[in-house]
């Protein structure tokens, strides 16, 4: 007798038909045998027979045409090349690995001993402690101060850190700290040696990182109003910190810098930023209780769970003072450009691996016949993100360049100008860009970008701090204005000449003629701008003061993309990247003052466009 059974069967048809065959010449052997088929079958057909490969990471140093291609041409040294590319295998290897472990096995608080005495422990997982480690053996901090490279040791060093950064679980957070905070102490020459040889060595077992306790509870930014905490001057010299600090990162730091205010005798302190001065305590004693520091509690973070965020009541914490007394405000200046430039290093990495991640996916996910690689859309897409990363990524190096030739003292005035009004702007324009290249990112992987245990939505939370730490979007807005009144205009006379000297070396290339016509025309668009602006009510350039920034932005990246082109040894594509950013509008602030954008009566209407229907 035949016998067909569907691979949709299950036991209760192996029953039927075992009693329809009962009096048949197959045996109960013969169906016992289907039944064991049969589920073979069911069970390839339950799950299925096709897995999709996963996005592999390869060496990010091997893969990065950029990045190789402009260290050949501003830092072609070997032993760069040689660490660089070591340094990329082990990203792979094991460090990678490490970062995910961060990201699974978040830190936890731990209030109290087994006996019940108050110890509040921060406990990170073993990965977290392997990364500080690797950082000292890496010298990821250390090479800024080496200044093995002279002029260029900050590019090798942010390179290093451009590359670490997506693999790092967020190291790169207490690791910015420290850097700022060596920078601070290098800068004062106040005589704490010791700490500033833990931030800057390489020997693991000596190695410190460094938190920064600036917000409290009445402002983040605003620092100057919003502190509260107060120092109280010991007959030994050295003050002891009473405060509430609201939102420190990298809370298990070996050491942090803070800003209170310091009392007189009965109990008074000075308002506002004058009477702000700045501190260096060990979070731990000797024996390795609290420094007066209690830990209320962990804040529970949209991203960036890796890193341990904390609230701190300060009772009695032990300080040295590192400022004169009402300079703390103007001394953290310098940790300031440290941590944004660190902050633009994180973006631009970000968007790195995502765009090395969704082309390298494209080659092995095939939708519709074909593999997406084959998806001319598709394609499009990751090329808007690619020229979006350039862009960012040009930027950011200047950036770390123009930094480098200040600590040599080899900057010239315009290096000088250039750097204090290009570091807010890179790091609130690539932060921007990191989130909407992070989330198209994400996109590209269909279903599986929003699928935890992929570790892809993680790059997205862990992006969005980067818009927020170390000054938001409005708040540098407001910075690059500052630094235009400061110096004068000084600032943007110093970015005009930088651009219109880097357009004219271009010039002789036809292929960028319409790249270099397209900023020409928006330079001189910024420029009337501007010279227009000084005239007009003081509201006009607040109002104006982001778009400003993201034209300076725009301009300055389409100019430094121009000039990576007409380099001699550029490629086709260096070039094709360079015209495509400048198709699109690379000076949003005029065309918005076309429409009346910063008019008095459109502040007027903006509010009550906003507020419309509140009920008191």
């Amino acid at each position: 007798m035949a016998v067909r059974v569907c691979c949709r069967g299950n036991r209760l048809a192996l029953h039927l038909l075992s009693r329809s065959v009962s009096h048949s010449s197959v045996s109960m052997e013969s169906v016992d045998e289907l039944d064991s088929h049969t589920r073979a079958l069911f069970s390839r057909s339950a799950i299925g027979t096709f897995f999709q490969e996963r996005p592999l990471l390869t060496n990010p140093f091997t893969q990065d045409a950029l990045l190789r291609a402009y260290l050949r041409r501003h830092l072609p040294e070997q032993e760069v090349e040689r660490d660089l590319l070591r340094f990329g295998e082990r990203l792979v290897a094991e460090i990678d690995a490490l970062g995910r472990q961060c990201e699974l096995k978040p830190p936890v608080l731990q209030h109290y001993d087994a006996w019940g005495r108050r110890v509040d422990r921060i406990l990170t997982c073993d990965a977290w402690t392997r990364l500080k480690r690797i950082s000292a053996q890496e010298g990821l901090v250390a090479a800024g101060y080496e200044r093995t490279y002279g002029d260029w040791s900050r590019v090798y060093q942010m390179s290093k850190m451009y590359l670490f950064a997506p693999s790092a679980g967020l190291y790169t957070c207490p690791l910015a700290m420290t850097d700022g905070a060596a920078k601070v102490i290098e800068s004062l020459g106040v005589p704490v040696r010791e700490a500033f040889e833990r931030l800057t060595t390489r020997d693991e077992k000596r190695f410190w990182t460094s938190g920064q306790w600036m917000t409290e509870r009445r402002g983040g930014s605003d620092v100057s109003s919003g502190t509260e905490t107060v120092a109280r001057r010991q007959q030994d010299g050295w003050f002891k910190l009473y405060g509430f600090k609201w939102f420190t990162s990298a809370t298990d730091a070996d050491m942090t810098l803070t800003l209170a205010r310091i009392t007189d005798q009965h109990g008074r302190s000075t308002a506002g930023s004058s009477g702000l001065s700045l501190f260096l305590a060990e979070v731990w004693d000797a024996d390795g209780s609290s420094n007066g520091v209690e830990v209320q509690r962990l804040k529970d973070k949209l991203g960036t769970r890796q890193v341990p965020t904390a609230e701190l009541l300060l009772d009695g914490t032990n300080a040295q003072l590192l400022s004169e007394e009402g300079r703390g405000v103007a001394s953290i200046a310098n940790m300031l450009t440290i941590t944004r430039i660190y902050n633009a290093v994180c973006a631009v990495g970000a968007m790195r691996r995502i765009s090395h991640l969704c082309r390298e996916y494209a080659c092995k996910r095939s939708a519709f016949g074909k593999l997406l690689k084959d998806h001319a859309l598709h394609v499009q897409t990751l090329s808007r993100l690619e020229v979006e990363t350039r862009a960012a990524f040009l930027l950011t190096m200047e950036v770390c360049r123009l930094l480098g030739r200040e600590e040599n003292r080899s900057a010239s005035d315009r290096d000088t100008l250039l750097l204090r009004l290009l570091t807010p702007v890179a790091k609130l324009y690539t932060a921007k860009q990191a989130v909407c290249v992070v989330s198209e990112g994400l996109e590209s992987f269909g279903g599986q970008g929003y699928i935890e245990d992929t570790g892809l939505p993680s790059m997205l939370r862990d992006a969005q701090v980067l818009s927020i730490w170390e000054g938001t979007t409005n708040v540098l807005s407001l910075d690059v204005l500052r630094s235009i009144a400061k110096s004068s205009g000084s600032v943007l006379r110093a970015f005009f000449t930088d651009v219109n000297e880097r357009l004219l070396a271009a010039d002789a290339s036809a292929a960028l003629r319409p790249a270099v016509a397209s900023l020409c025309a928006s330079l001189s668009g910024l420029e009337r701008f501007t010279r227009a602006a000084a005239s007009r009510p003081a509201g006009t350039l607040e109002l104006s003061a982001r778009d400003l920034s993201y034209s300076l932005a725009r301009i300055y990246m389409g100019a430094l993309l121009v000039d990576h082109a007409a380099w001699e040894k550029a490629t086709h594509t260096d070039v094709y990247a360079a015209l495509r950013w400048c198709e699109q509008d690379l000076c949003p602030v005029v065309s918005g003052d076309s429409v009346g954008c910063y008019d008095p009566q459109t502040a007027a209407m903006d509010t009550a466009l906003v507020y419309d229907g509140l009920k008191p």
